[in-house]
């Protein structure tokens, strides 16, 4: 059996996101997500993310195991964020 190309799983480990010394996320309910091939990342919920400090940007990309994501910049620090705004079925209570 192949293992699984994207994997979740939750994490309650305290993580926090600095740009430039300025507090952009803090969680206590982040999702490791596992993808073969790329480094480990750590999905924040928007709640925990200070969302007032940034700006939507331009780029999108696609992934066809998670579909399309939205970039956001702080400052002049582009596309230093994604979201995806509808990602595939199964996967929507983690995004």
């Amino acid at each position: 059996m192949q293992d699984a190309r994207i994997t979740l799983h939750p994490s309650q480990q305290r993580m926090q996101v600095r740009v430039d010394g300025i507090l952009l996320a803090d969680s206590t309910n982040t999702l490791e997500l596992r993808e073969h091939g790329y480094p480990l990342r750590h999905y924040f919920p928007r709640e925990d993310v200070r969302m007032d400090l940034l700006t939507a940007s331009e780029t999108t990309t696609y992934c066809p195991f998670k579909r399309h994501a939205v970039y956001f910049s702080l400052g002049e620090r582009r596309d230093i964020a994604w979201s995806y705004e509808a990602p595939i079925e199964g996967m929507e209570a983690f995004f």
